[in-house]
Order: structure tokens, then sequence, then C-alpha cells
């Protein structure tokens, strides 16, 4: 078991004793994500692949959140919004701009990109140094324009 997903189940545990029911649900949500795909491809999951499924539900919820403010659902969105802090514990601290930008710096050298051809490839290299720390939309634009 990876030392993430062992921490989260740790931590719902102590939820339940506080008897958090949303924080419980969020983390069973949580742990039912890393389940279904350890099922459904046989494996078990690391921590990298257990940040990307942190990083899926938080940009999820994200969206809710956005969508149920803009149909006037204060209520949903405010639990749309406790479960992104919820979700948001278990993630890296984000990164900075400069710091996006240096790594994007390194994965150019890295590759030798100079074209907006070689972008894969720098995202390539970019995308698992940034999982869950940075949001994707974020470094694309970044690498476009380094690259541009």
């Amino acid at each position: 078991m990876s030392a993430l997903k062992k921490f989260i189940s740790e931590t719902i545990k102590d939820a339940m004793r506080a008897k958090d029911k949303l924080r419980v649900t969020t983390i069973r949500t949580i742990l039912s994500e890393c389940k279904k795909i350890e099922i459904d491809e046989r494996i078990e999951l690391d921590d990298a692949r257990v940040l990307a499924v942190l990083d899926k539900m938080n940009k999820q919820r994200k969206d809710s959140h956005q969508q149920f403010l803009a149909a006037g659902r204060e209520d949903l969105a405010e639990i749309e919004h406790n479960e992104i802090k919820i979700i948001s514990e278990f993630l890296p601290a984000p990164l900075t701009d400069d710091e996006v930008g240096e790594i994007v710096k390194a994965a150019i050298a890295e590759t030798g990109a100079s074209s907006m051809q070689q972008m894969g490839a720098v995202m390539a290299i970019v995308k698992p140094q940034v999982q869950g720390r940075a949001d994707m939309a974020t470094i694309s634009k970044q690498v476009k324009a380094q690259l541009g």
C-alpha cells in the first residue's frame, strides 16, 4: 500500500472518532475511487497514481462548485467547497508560477524542444513532476509561452 493511501486510511479513522460526517464521506469517496482503479486495472496504486486520483477529484469538485454557484445553489456549492478543502489536505503544497516556470524550462532544455510540435514531449516530462501541485491548463500555457 502506498504511503499516501495508508495516510488517507488512517485519517478516516480519526474522522470517524470525531463523528465528522462530511469528512468521513469524502475520505470514503477517495478510497473508493482508488479501490475502483485497483480492481479495474488489477494493480496496487502508488503515490503518484493516488495523487492523480486526488487531483482529478479536486478538479471535478471545483467544476461542480462553479456550476452550483452559477445556478444559485449556494447550499450545494458550500458542500463542494468543503470537499475541496478536505481533498486538498492530502495534496502536496501547490507550486508557485516561478517554480512551474523553472520546471518547464528544465523540461524544455532536457528535450531540446524548440517548437510547438515538441510540446507533447515537454508535457510528458513536466506532468509527473507537477501532478497534484499545479493545474495542467496553467502548465500548458507556460509551455506554449516558452516554446512560442
